[in-house]
């Protein structure tokens, strides 16, 4: 596991931010920052890359305010992450890759849910990764949760760094850690307010 990287227990992944006004979406990131948070992707799969390039940009600011790093996962980044510590593809982006798709200074992360994407990723040198869904998930209510068994499982295979996601509550991270994995990645119980 590469530890120079510093990678918190806990990495939060934003709700779909056209689903709220700017400057409140941006307020709850805030408030995700000061209760410890640390390591952030700014998830979108609605908004246009001008859409997504113009709140990027903002919540890099916050996240710089709080010494906190941030992911961006919108296509149009790949190349250009817009001064972002990284970038996160999906898994069937993952699989599509020849090499890795950015520099070593910039962290490169993706989404896996099985061995074959778990070995792609560390194959292109992945920083880390997200494994799931651990458990069900409210975002993805139809996908058949892995269990902690197969999760540790999994991970065994790997040297690549990675985090529980699905159905995570930050109660999980002793568990998560105790299956060989750096912590938890959530979307609800990590962003602050009422849940939807």
């Amino acid at each position: 596991m590469k530890t120079t990287l510093n990678l918190p227990d806990r990495y939060l992944i934003t709700p779909e931010p056209a689903a709220f006004e700017a400057d409140f979406f941006l307020d709850r990131l805030e408030q995700a920052l000061q209760s410890g948070i640390a390591l952030v992707q700014l998830r979108s799969k609605t908004m246009s890359a001008d859409q997504y390039a113009a709140l990027a940009t903002q919540a890099l600011d916050v996240c710089r305010t709080f010494s906190a790093r941030m992911i961006v996962n919108h296509i149009a980044f790949v190349a250009d992450t817009l001064g972002a510590d990284g970038i996160h593809i999906g898994s069937r982006h993952l699989m599509m890759q020849r090499k890795r798709p950015v520099s070593g200074n910039i962290l490169f992360s993706a989404a896996c849910h099985n061995a074959a994407q778990l070995s792609q990723a560390e194959v292109l040198g992945a920083d880390f990764v997200t494994l799931s869904p651990v458990l069900k998930t409210r975002t993805h209510p139809d996908a058949a949760p892995l269990g902690w068994d197969a999760f540790a499982d999994l991970l065994a295979l790997t040297s690549t760094p990675a985090y529980a996601l699905g159905g995570m509550e930050p109660v999980h991270i002793a568990q998560a850690q105790s299956a060989g994995a750096l912590g938890i990645a959530a979307i609800g119980s990590l962003w602050p307010g009422p849940r939807s």
